[in-house]
């Protein structure tokens, strides 16, 4: 006999919490447009894919898919302490360093806390913050570039984690390390100072940028944040780490599931950090095609921001030249760049540095849209 179904009384129905229904999700960057050949450049993937070494390493865990993974993760935290000379224990990793946002989020912020980033800082500070039922706030930038005095006015008693992307996406742009440690050195010593360094792979020979190696090394506050999806070429295994005090690892290790990185991820990951000659090349090949793509769409007439990421920010004039309608050219013509509005830059888009024939169809697709 069935049970009998109990009527709702006075249309109740279960409501999330605070802050949940009040988030934009996230909105990744197009896969799809018009084209026999389909060009992604939206997303900030490499071109060069992932390392041979980590593709292997892939395959061979297929035999083993029916055990469950090493929970701590320790292959990956071996070979991530061998390559940066890091302390193994003070090593965490997780689904995406996307994961690793929210659980530092989760951990140290909630209700009448605050969360502080820049003006044009990743969304998902913004979401996790809501999600967590903090307050997310901006402080306003100076050219596309952090402004560590807006940010330490913006500092309440209520600030719980101030993030950096450094380099920040999707502007390209960065603070040097004198700034990074003027910012920390300005924060009250209970604030976390999180350091998201997605991109720090492609920017190791520009002289005055660092990780957020050194502040974690001599600070009780600071978190380092980096990801595999990025210069590594492993977006599609969703696997990320992070540097940071041992009291923080500690918070983290408390909340994460236990086996948060699959084996697949753990494996590839581990021979992917360890492929040096593979990650020299492809940030060489960057550094190449980033300033080729830059110089060649200013000497067209658009204005592009500095970047040392893997990506170039492209302003385009109001009116038929906009930024709206060059996105429907470009998709028109197989080309996907990101749509910013959402970060605040509806003049601008965002286009990943591609292969060699990529980022000449884009001078050129541009070259045509601007002579329309």
């Amino acid at each position: 006999m069935k049970p009998a179904i109990l009527p709702m009384k006075n249309n109740q129905k279960p409501q999330p919490k605070a802050g949940v229904l009040q988030i934009a999700p996230y909105v990744g960057g197009k896969s799809s447009a018009k084209g026999k050949r389909v060009v992604k450049l939206s997303s900030n993937e490499t071109p060069l894919g992932a390392s041979p070494k980590a593709i292997s390493a892939f395959t061979d865990i297929g035999v083993s898919l029916h055990r469950y993974p090493d929970g701590t993760s320790i292959k990956l935290r071996e070979a991530l302490a061998e390559v940066y000379s890091l302390p193994v224990d003070q090593l965490v990793c997780g689904s995406g360093s996307d994961e690793l946002i929210g659980l530092l989020v989760h951990a140290y912020a909630g209700s009448g806390d605050e969360i502080l980033y820049s003006q044009h800082g990743f969304l998902m500070y913004k979401i996790y913050a809501q999600g967590a039922g903090a307050t997310p706030v901006t402080a306003p930038e100076k050219n596309l570039r952090t402004d560590v005095d807006a940010i330490l006015a913006a500092v309440t008693p209520r600030t719980k984690i101030v993030f950096i992307a450094n380099p920040n996406n999707p502007t390209g742009s960065y603070i040097s390390s004198s700034e990074m440690k003027r910012l920390h050195n300005g924060l009250p010593g209970d604030v976390i100072l999180a350091i998201d360094d997605a991109y720090s792979e492609y920017a190791t020979d520009i002289a005055d940028y660092t990780t957020g190696q050194e502040l974690v090394e001599t600070s009780e506050n600071v978190i380092m944040l980096r990801t595999f999806s990025k210069i590594y070429g492993l977006a599609a295994l969703r696997v990320g780490w992070a540097y940071a005090p041992a009291s923080i690892i500690d918070a983290l290790n408390r909340i994460r599931g236990p086996f948060n990185v699959s084996a697949a991820a753990i494996s590839a990951a581990a021979a992917a950090v360890r492929d040096t000659a593979f990650t020299e090349n492809a940030r060489q090949f960057n550094k190449k095609w980033l300033a080729w793509l830059s110089d060649e769409l200013k000497k067209i007439g658009l204005k592009v921001y500095p970047s040392i990421a893997n990506f170039v920010l492209v302003e385009f004039p109001k009116g038929k030249h906009s930024a709206a309608n060059a996105n429907i050219f470009m998709m028109e013509n197989g080309l996907i760049p990101r749509d910013v509005a959402s970060y605040g830059l509806p003049d601008c888009l965002r286009i990943s540095i591609g292969l060699e024939e990529d980022n000449r169809a884009v001078v050129q697709t541009l070259t045509d849209f601007l002579k329309q």
